[in-house]
């Protein structure tokens, strides 16, 4: 089992991983500052955070499932060092639409593109990982590459809120450039084991099957291919069950932790801080020790306790409603919450076919934003009627419940 410092060791990996932490930055940065360009022009507005929400969330269908097509095709480090340049540019232009323009919209224009160019990337990053590591360190390097979400959420939240606060929106989205530009630098420097050409196995060659196959083509074959692969749907369905309780709480638990700490933003700050640490640690302990563990049955106990955490967060928090209280609930869940993703991962990329990673990684991503955006809006509708502490107990209990059954079911080997 490869240790965290012999992976760090390897050049190309370790690029790639500073890569990302850097490059997240700038997109927890990119946030804040949009979050205070939205509340300098229009204060209080929910609607207008809606508004930019929505123009972040639509490139997932709209471009994901062609994104992952293309990213199949191409030389994925050249399209992460592309994505990178690209939206390093067009950050820049929101500053000049802030200055020339009393209205939203250019920058909703912006700000709808940078994430289509997002939607090349993250396949991208996560299709490339077992063309720099070999298979016996694809666990740790997957958890590596989890932290690196976690510690720009972390630091990224932070300091970009401080950041704003100094510089200006503006000044914001100019460091951000800085960072993706520094990313791409980085990303140049890699080397891949695999040199994906345009050459492929048999006389024809890869080129002359590109020209034949159309995009609609590519799209059913990618779906096909995750229908007809047991591994690959189980993974799915986790991906989707994991962000249906995200979804399910996650405006849920906001106003629930305003209304049981007595408090704006400052408690749930460092609570996300908390959460994030919890993964972050779960992700390096999981990286280090997970390796002969079965990943169906972590994915299953993982979603079990985190099921049975939830529970015991809303409960405890309502009986005892002091922040250490919900700071340590916090932290076990991350814990336990990280090697659900982890394992999720590296099972696709133990078992996917080389030339299918981008679109599979783009459909499993439309499915976790369907997922989330349908479960959160029935939950809000919900509270109408039933109170926060029962919904965020239902939905640990399925949580626990469904983690239990497919235990189970897998222990006994059906």
């Amino acid at each position: 089992m490869a240790r965290v410092r012999e992976l760090l060791k390897d050049k190309n990996f370790s690029l790639l991983w500073l890569s990302q932490i850097i490059s997240n930055f700038g997109d927890r940065l990119n946030q804040m500052a949009l979050i205070g360009l939205i509340y300098a022009r229009t204060p209080g507005s929910t609607l207008e955070l809606a508004k930019l929400l929505s123009f972040t969330i639509l490139p997932v269908f709209l471009v994901g499932p062609i994104a992952g097509i293309y990213v199949d095709r191409w030389n994925r480090k050249y399209t992460m060092i592309a994505c990178d340049l690209v939206r390093g540019i067009l950050v820049l232009l929101i500053p000049i639409a802030i200055t020339y323009s009393k209205g939203m919209v250019p920058i909703y224009i912006i700000v709808f593109v940078i994430f289509s160019v997002t939607r090349f990337f993250l396949p991208s990053k996560l299709s490339i990982i077992p063309d720099i590591v070999g298979k016996d360190k694809l666990l740790m390097a997957n958890s590596l590459t989890s932290t690196t979400m976690m510690i720009a959420t972390i630091v990224g939240y932070g300091f970009g809120g401080i950041i704003v606060a100094v510089l200006g929106a503006k000044g914001g989205f100019y460091v951000d450039s800085v960072t993706y530009l520094i990313s791409a630098a980085m990303i140049s420097f890699v080397v891949l084991r695999l040199n994906r050409g345009l050459k492929g196995p048999g006389p024809v060659g890869r080129l002359t099957r590109l020209i034949r196959k159309t995009v609609i083509d590519d799209i059913r074959e990618g779906f096909l291919y995750l229908k007809d692969h047991k591994d690959i749907r189980m993974v799915a369905n986790t991906m989707f069950l994991l962000m249906a309780g995200v979804g399910s709480s996650y405006i849920i638990i906001i106003v629930f932790v305003q209304e049981a700490l007595h408090s704006s933003t400052e408690h749930l700050g460092l609570l996300a801080m908390f959460l994030g640490l919890g993964l972050f640690l779960g992700s390096l302990a999981y990286g280090r020790f997970g390796a002969g563990f079965s990943k169906k049955k972590v994915i299953n106990s993982g979603l079990c306790i985190t099921g049975l955490t939830m529970v015991i967060f809303a409960l405890g928090l309502k009986w005892w409603p002091y922040f250490f209280v919900a700071a340590a609930l916090s932290l076990i869940l991350g814990i336990f919450a990280s090697p659900i993703i982890v394992s999720s991962n590296t099972l696709l990329h133990e078992v996917m076919e080389e030339n299918m990673r981008g679109r599979i990684f783009s459909s499993v991503d439309i499915i976790m934003h369907i997922a989330f955006l349908m479960f959160m809006v029935v939950t809000s509708l919900a509270a109408e009627w039933i109170s926060k502490t029962s919904i965020l107990v239902m939905v640990g209990s399925a949580f626990s419940a469904i983690g239990l059954l497919k235990l189970i079911k897998a222990i006994k080997g059906r």
